[in-house]
């Protein structure tokens, strides 16, 4: 007896016939990444190390925006200098009482470090675009462009009252987030399939 296995037979009588496998697609990870998945992973890169260097200087005191002596982990605070040195714009009084204050230290310092970090290994873009929007909108409000003069009678020099790079920030970010930047020279794609359907984290 043989022990071929038969065919089944259809309701017209033919022996349907079996196509050849399709072969398996690539994953999204090994295709080659577009000139333009490149570029913005390089704009990724370049813009989170704005945030961490902003963070490590005020941390340590590098010398360049913050001297030694007034590094955060030396007993500065990262937020004194810059908002009580606001003299502009309806928000003035509310910085000047936020200066130095150790929870504006903590969540300023806090936003600074997790945003660099998040968005040069290219994961939690969407957070880091909401944070960092916030951010640079709070920044934006501190200097307040719009303004000729300051409350002193100094002028503010300001370029533009509307965009400034505090808004050109915020826009890169969310940019980043929203073309998925962080999946090119990144870890975007494997962080979106640990977070799965929690799609807000991604």
């Amino acid at each position: 007896m043989s022990t071929r296995p038969t065919e089944k037979k259809t309701t017209t009588g033919q022996i349907p016939v079996q196509r050849a496998t399709e072969p398996a697609p690539v994953p999204d990870f090994v295709a080659a990444p577009t000139i333009a998945g490149k570029s913005l992973a390089v704009l990724r890169v370049a813009t989170g190390f704005i945030f961490l260097w902003a963070f490590l200087d005020k941390l340590f005191g590098l010398g360049y925006a913050t001297p030694s002596k007034g590094a955060w982990l030396n007993g500065g605070s990262p937020t004194k200098g810059f908002l009580s040195n606001v003299h502009v714009g309806p928000f003035e009084s509310m910085f000047h009482a936020w200066a130095g204050t150790w929870w504006a230290d903590w969540l300023f310092m806090l936003g600074l470090g997790a945003i660099g970090l998040a968005v040069i290994a290219g994961v939690g873009l969407r957070l880091s675009a909401a944070a960092g929007a916030l951010m640079m909108l709070m920044m934006w409000a501190a200097e307040w462009p719009l303004a000729q003069s300051m409350s002193t009678g100094e002028a503010t020099h300001s370029t533009n009252p509307l965009i400034d790079y505090h808004i050109v920030y915020a826009l890169i970010l969310i940019a980043l987030a929203a073309a998925s930047a962080g999946n090119t020279w990144g870890l975007g794609r494997r962080w979106s399939a640990l977070v799965g359907d929690r799609t807000w984290l991604r």
